[in-house]
């Protein structure tokens, strides 16, 4: 790519970012890495601009992802040139991992699009966060790495807001309730995490009781933080763990998985600053579920 300068005394970086879809990180990146250059010279970052400079960038930084396009069924709940939020079902991994290449929602991205970032790699096409296999809900994805970046900046400064609703077995006692635990790997079983003081990180989740009934609670859960199966994590560590979780639950679970769904979801464009505000409704064997609890 050769671009001809039409300003004076910008950073290089910053010219490059306001003038290209590369994120400034990934410029600087590349810059390190040499492969930019003015007018055939090699340039820092912080190198200002004039007037007629050639820049070049050398292709090749960026490699074209190896995941499959595969056609898989994508609840889109709202798109435009820069985001997508994603209603994910239970059961769907989000991006390939552990074996499995070929049937995850990275595959149906590709297959649906291929405007998408790629700052968390080749396998993770669009994926800025991720929510587990089997808890389902919204999701939220990156077309480009400039979005990319500022909603990594979002997440890691809690400007997201995320509300969960969960099923809880037993009757929780109180109206509300904040789990302030640390979470780490669990030294019993390396594919658990757990509430442990050894190599953990602080953790943090809102509680609050939406409806009791016999054997059950329905809560909402707000992440303060964003742990590994925090909330299932938390759940369990209280003593109500969610209903049909098959890790964190004694009891036998089905195929469907832990109820806990991505409810609600809010924050600013990362482009146009406009607030944003998204819900979705329970999975249908999460709603029949809770129907038939009410008809008891």
């Amino acid at each position: 790519m050769e671009i001809k300068v039409n300003d004076n005394n910008i950073r290089l970086d910053k010219y490059l970012s306001n003038n290209t879809d590369y994120s400034r990180n990934l410029i600087q990146n590349m810059l390190a890495d040499g492969y930019v250059t003015v007018n055939n010279n090699p340039a820092k970052a912080s190198y200002k601009v004039k007037e007629n400079d050639i820049i070049n960038i050398k292709e090749g930084y960026l490699k074209e992802t190896d995941i499959k396009p595969a056609d898989i069924p994508i609840d889109i709940v709202y798109e435009d040139n820069d985001i997508m939020v994603i209603n994910k079902p239970s059961g769907l991994i989000v991006h390939p991992g552990n074996g499995n290449t070929n049937n995850t929602l990275a595959n149906g991205l590709m297959y649906y699009t291929k405007e998408l970032s790629n700052l968390n790699g080749e396998e993770r096409p669009g994926i800025v966060h991720r929510i587990d296999k089997d808890t389902s809900g919204l999701l939220l994805v990156a077309k480009n790495n400039k979005t990319h970046e500022i909603l990594g900046d979002y997440f890691q400064n809690k400007k997201v807001k995320r509300e969960y609703i969960a099923l809880l077995c037993g009757e929780f006692p109180h109206d509300s309730a904040t789990i302030d635990a640390p979470i780490g790997r669990s030294t019993k079983d390396r594919k658990k995490m757990a509430v442990t003081d050894k190599n953990s990180k602080n953790a943090i989740t809102h509680m609050k009781v939406l409806k009791r009934y016999k054997k059950y609670t329905l809560v909402s859960c707000i992440l303060e933080t964003g742990r590994t199966h925090q909330i299932r994590v938390h759940m369990e560590y209280i003593g109500f763990p969610i209903y049909n979780d098959p890790v964190y639950n004694t009891k036998a679970a089905t195929s469907f998985g832990q109820f806990l769904h991505s409810a609600k979801m809010t924050f600013k464009h990362p482009i146009t600053g406009k607030e944003m505000n998204f819900e979705c409704p329970l999975p249908a064997e999460f709603e029949d579920f809770i129907s038939k609890l009410e008809e008891k």
